[in-house]
């Protein structure tokens, strides 16, 4: 059912006009790579994406994609996909299917696929080469101890009582504990740097501790694991990454990075940092997202109300919509909250060009018999699938003597300017004739159950006079509807800057208790044909998009987004 959209064309030919006029300004990055180009220092550009394996990607990692792959791309560069799999008790080949799952819906094709483990080999034998040059130590000392032997940012911190082991006995132990000698967190190697220094990453960093645990590639080979800031950087160089660019949060890190590349004598790569994503109303912690899974207060990674990319996906936001977000948003030194409505109207702007619409009545409708239709009689209705291509496809839409409408669309005791139906008011039911409310049929508890209407023959678009209302409503046939389940999501959270919860409360006491209201509706038949792959629009009520749970019996529909927004992009 899809079809090209002409305005969609226009909006991408003005854009084009609008840069040739007056090109974008570039980010901090692109100024960085066009500088390294033009000077030589690299005749093409490697980035790298380095997820560690222990969840699903979600909104954050989005943003870091498409700066990533985007700047390859932009450039003629290629990115490499690195698993940073070094905490084998928290990784799993689920996490690793997953997340080259997300990449390859967003539209990215990594050059390689590499793990950090698959340079375990390398990186232990140069932690062995910086024993013999006394360049890192074995240290007993336990966790605790160390912590309170590190110092302050004021006050320096005190040399381990281990120190100053000879390479002979540093790499005697370090080779036992390799073979699996000594147990969990009894001893770890340690970079042999400055207790003193003022940037506290350099006080004596452990560059590997023992963890006896199967690992989801090595298996049982090793039982011990390299600390991330001394493989990062080092498997950046091994791979010749040119630009390697991550979060605020690591830009203490980057003199680390910098001194294991020169003290090893490696392949200079350098570390880059942008403002990580922080959305109003939204969590993007690995470890809470996954405390959220495991309590069973969602229903999973994929729930449509997780920032995760499988839960975007499956709540019917669209890679191109992703993009464009992280467009808008751009790429800073300075962190922001970015408000949540922006990448609605991202979402809502991507659909509006593309989206195919059908009519859904929501639950409790008003049965509205036409008593001058004709018993039996059965008219289809070619009605566009988008208005925005009145000549483009179409879909079928059957219209009876019985038909249901929204319960808001119609008001007995209306106000002068309430358009939609009335006692002794007009409508047009789009997509065909205009009705006339003829008597009110009421209950028991005097709750209207049904409306008794006559149509004007005349008024059929395309035939006859055209007669024109004020008010034009959504229906569908009662003959023909099928009944769909409803999923209505909103914010998961109702605390609008999730990092600033107070001391005194968990995360947790902020989970929006309406943040999923189940119902149903009746749909027009087309919609259960849509093979569109996107969310739909229910016309006048919001995007949708159909959910994995459906079944021929039971649709499911889950709304992606509302129609419109009070938000307005600057």
């Amino acid at each position: 059912m899809g079809f090209k959209n002409r305005n969609s064309t226009i909006m991408e030919e003005k854009k084009n006009i609008e840069e040739a006029v007056e090109p974008k300004k570039l980010n901090f990055l692109e100024e960085i790579i066009e500088a390294d180009l033009s000077s030589g220092k690299y005749e093409s550009i490697l980035t790298r994406f380095p997820p560690e394996p222990n969840g699903y990607l979600h909104l954050g990692h989005a943003k870091s994609l498409c700066i990533n792959f985007g700047l390859a791309q932009k450039y003629g560069g290629k990115t490499n996909l690195r698993y940073d799999d070094t905490n084998p008790t928290k990784e799993d080949t689920e996490y690793v299917d997953a997340i080259k799952e997300d990449i390859k819906w967003l539209g990215f094709q990594w050059e390689k696929e590499c793990y950090a483990s698959d340079y375990f080999d390398q990186l232990y034998e140069w932690a062995e080469q910086m024993i013999l040059k006394g360049q890192a130590y074995v240290d007993d000392q336990t966790q605790e101890e160390m912590r309170a032997n590190r110092g302050t940012v004021e006050t320096p911190g005190t040399d381990s009582p281990y120190r100053n082991r000879t390479p002979e006995e540093n790499l005697k132990l370090f080779r036992e504990m390799r073979d699996g000698k000594y147990a969990d967190g009894e001893k770890v190697l340690r970079a042999k740097i400055d207790m003193a220094h003022p940037n506290m990453m350099f006080r004596d960093p452990i560059l590997y501790r023992i963890k006896h645990a199967h690992h989801h590639r090595t298996g049982d080979k090793w039982c011990i694991y390299p600390m991330y800031d001394y493989t990062h950087g080092q498997c950046d160089s091994i791979e010749n990454i040119t630009h390697s660019i991550c979060t605020l949060e690591f830009d203490v890190h980057r003199p680390l990075y910098d001194w294991f590349i020169e003290t090893l004598g490696i392949y200079p790569s350098h570390q880059y940092e942008f403002a990580r994503l922080n959305l109003t109303y939204t969590l993007m912690s690995k470890r809470k997202l996954l405390e959220l899974v495991q309590k069973g207060l969602v229903a999973g990674w994929d729930d449509p109300r997780m920032p995760t990319l499988c839960g975007v996906r499956r709540r019917g936001y669209t890679p191109e919509a992703l993009k464009m977000f992280c467009d808008k948003i751009g790429v800073s030194k300075r962190d922001q909250l970015i408000d949540i409505q922006l990448l609605e109207w991202c979402v809502r702007q991507d659909l509006n060009a593309r989206a195919n619409r059908y009519m859904v009545v929501s639950d409790d409708p008003i049965k509205l018999t036409i008593t001058n239709w004709e018993d039996g009689k059965v008219e289809w209705f070619d009605c566009p699938l988008n208005p925005a291509e009145p000549d483009g496809a179409t879909r079928k839409v059957p219209f009876t003597g019985e038909i249901l409408i929204d319960r808001a669309d119609f008001m007995e005791d209306a106000p002068k300017k309430y358009f939609r139906l009335k006692p002794d008011g007009e409508v047009r039911l789009k997509y065909t004739y205009i009705i006339k409310c003829n008597e009110v049929v009421k209950d028991e508890n005097g709750k209207v159950i049904e409306l008794k209407c006559s149509y004007d023959p005349s008024t059929r678009p395309g035939a006859g006079e055209w007669r024109s209302v004020k008010g034009t409503i959504h229906w569908v046939s009662a003959a023909y509807a099928k009944e769909v389940e409803l999923r209505l999501y909103d914010l998961l959270f109702t605390l609008a800057d999730m990092s600033q919860v107070p001391e005194d409360k968990d995360y947790k006491d902020f989970l929006n208790p309406a943040s999923l209201v189940v119902s149903k509706g009746y749909a027009e038949p087309a919609l259960l044909e849509d093979n569109s792959g996107i969310a739909v629009q229910f016309e006048r009520i919001g995007y949708f998009f159909k959910d994995s749970d459906s079944t021929p019996d039971c649709p499911v529909f889950n709304k992606t987004t509302a129609l419109k927004d009070s938000f307005k992009i600057s």
